[in-house]
C-alpha cells in the first residue's frame, strides 16, 4: 500500500510542493489513516494544514481509496529540543 501511496505522491503531489522548495514524507499507513510530515520550506509553512487538506489529501484519496484521512505529524528532532532547552536554561 505504501508503494501505491508513494506513487501518487511522486506523480501528483511532490511536483507541486517542489515549486515551493518543499516535500512530503510518509510516516505510516494504518487502518485508513496516512500519517505524513512536510519537509523543506513546507515543513515550517504556516499554510501546512491547508497544503495537506487541499493538495495532499485530495490527490491521495482520489487515487488510493483505502486512504480515509491524511494526518500531518509535526515532528521536532531531539537535537532541536535539546538545543532549545540549553537556550532556555541559559547554557549557551
Amino acid at each position: 500500500m505504501i508503494d501505491k501511496i508513494e506513487d501518487v505522491l511522486e506523480k501528483y503531489v511532490r511536483p507541486q510542493l517542489l515549486k515551493h522548495y518543499g516535500n512530503v514524507r510518509v510516516i505510516s499507513f494504518d487502518n485508513g489513516t496516512l500519517e505524513i510530515s512536510l519537509t523543506g520550506q513546507c515543513g515550517s509553512c504556516p499554510s501546512a494544514k491547508f497544503t495537506v487538506e487541499s493538495i495532499i489529501e485530495k490527490e491521495v484519496k482520489k487515487y488510493v481509496s483505502e486512504v480515509e484521512q491524511v494526518v500531518l505529524v509535526n515532528d521536532v528532532s531531539d537535537d532541536l529540543i535539546n538545543f532549545a532547552k540549553k537556550i532556555l536554561n541559559k547554557e549557551l
